[in-house]
């Protein structure tokens, strides 16, 4: 053969190689880019709340609740000067800023200078010190017996606190028996003033407040929400009883591992109502149970729409939960266009989560007051027909006997990495577990711990 013409089979042959090789670097970069927003995002976002909302050590998270996939590999900086964290991977960068009383918000979509230019409205604070009152509403405990062997208690709380014997490194945890905290403990880092993530049991947080604008005469959750994008075709039907059941029918996808609709929304976008808006449908309305963390962010934002004033809306939780059920120091933080974000950042303590259970424990009532309409506990741990008895009005349920070892009337708030607040009718009991319970390897054996905590009531 020719010289030359072995030269051009050469050619021949290495020119689509050469071409599948760029196309695929090129693909990489591209992923790797759409990506940059969540991998810088994330870090930005959680490390910003957790130094400036909960008064964590930098060094601390990212040993912990950092230290994973392509986050661990962030470089993070925070500045004290101006309140900020900014995270960089590769060439991507994101910045997320603290602001009192919004808490953190990741800039997006929007100048630092407008979201900085905003202010938390002033309003009246609670009008107690929780330092000098007694529990519910404050913090002196007492020591009254209700029942539960308290030896076994220590010995489980010893376990987990200290033996990480469930799994899932538990941060803080905490017992209520009749109404009277029977265990409380701590890592050392945190104690009982520390604000910890909510995640995903903000969305129970986002019914309570539904129940509150029922009660006001303010909603109708069986009416369709007059939503403008929604106006033209099926989506029309949707109402927030469909939204809060997780039956809204809207296409969604709630991978947390990847880029998704969740991940998008929570570290892509500046509106994340706005960014649900624009969802088809899957599924006729109200026929198909799916999780979805953009539902409840249409709910808050529907909130916001039907107070109509800004000033009233911030200070909604706080006036009609927060203050009245021994909660004046939580922080329910917003997207970067101001709305609070009903589907994963409340920051509260632990004894803060403990009072949310005693609500519903006590059917909505809270130190002789009656929070939410009679009824509205019982509607929202009513199963959704589509979920097998999974899943309620944005809480957890237990009645498909997903956790064996406790009694199917029990119902739960839920967040990504393992918070939980366990309210349990029939045992008069709430549990709180708040920690770093990533899955799969360290999720924690909560049935286990439900059963053994059970175990000490007598």
């Amino acid at each position: 053969m020719a010289p030359n013409s072995r030269k051009s089979m050469k050619r021949q042959i290495l020119w689509p190689i050469v071409t599948l090789l760029m196309a695929g670097l090129l693909y990489g970069v591209y992923y790797i880019n759409s990506l940059l927003p969540i991998i810088t995002g994330y870090p930005a976002k959680y490390l910003c709340s957790a130094v400036f909302v909960s008064n964590r050590q930098q060094a601390e998270v990212e040993a912990m609740d950092l230290n994973f996939s392509f986050i661990k590999y962030t470089k993070n900086e925070v500045d004290f000067q101006d309140s900020s964290v900014t995270s960089s991977f590769l060439w991507g960068k994101s910045k997320a800023i603290y602001r009192d009383g919004f808490g953190c918000t990741l800039i997006r979509r929007t100048d630092e200078a407008t979201l900085r230019s905003i202010k938390f409205p002033k309003f009246p604070p609670a009008n107690y010190n929780q330092d000098t009152i007694a529990w519910p509403m404050g913090n002196i405990l007492s020591d009254i017996n209700t029942g539960v062997d308290n030896v076994k208690l220590e010995q489980i709380t010893k376990k987990l606190m200290d033996e990480n014997g469930y799994k899932g490194n538990a941060f803080a945890f905490m017992v209520v028996h009749k109404g009277v905290p029977v265990a409380e403990a701590y890592q050392p880092q945190f104690n009982a003033k520390t604000r910890f993530q909510s995640w995903s049991m903000a969305k129970s947080f986002t019914n309570t407040l539904a129940g509150i604008m029922v009660k006001d005469g303010k909603w109708d959750i069986d009416q369709p929400i007059n939503i403008p994008e929604w106006q033209t075709d099926d989506r029309k039907q949707i109402t927030y009883k469909n939204l809060m059941s997780a039956e809204s029918g809207l296409l969604w996808n709630e991978d947390y591992g990847n880029r998704s609709d969740v991940t998008v929304m929570l570290y892509c976008e500046n509106d994340f109502a706005r960014f649900v808006f624009g969802q088809p449908l899957e599924s006729p309305v109200g026929s198909k149970w799916y999780y979805s963390s953009g539902n409840p962010n249409v709910v808050t934002y529907q909130l916001r729409q039907t107070i109509g004033n800004d000033q009233e809306y911030y200070q909604f939780p706080y006036n009609r939960l927060f203050y009245n059920i021994g909660m004046p120091n939580a922080v329910f933080e917003v997207d970067a266009s101001g709305t609070f974000v009903g589907s994963s950042y409340i920051y509260a303590t632990a004894r803060d989560f403990a009072r949310y259970g005693l609500l519903h424990l006590q059917d909505g009532v809270f130190n002789g007051e009656r929070i939410l309409p009679e009824g509205w506990v019982s509607f929202s741990t009513s199963p959704n027909a589509q979920s097998k008895g999974e899943y309620g009005s944005l809480f957890w349920l237990n009645k498909s006997g997903k956790l064996p070892s406790a009694p199917d009337d029990m119902y739960w708030c839920q967040g990504y990495d393992g918070q939980r607040i366990f309210i349990i009718p029939s045992k008069e009991l709430v549990v709180v577990i708040l920690g770093f319970s990533h899955k799969p390897k360290n999720e924690m054996n909560c049935d286990a711990l439900l059963g053994d905590i059970l175990g000490t009531i007598n």
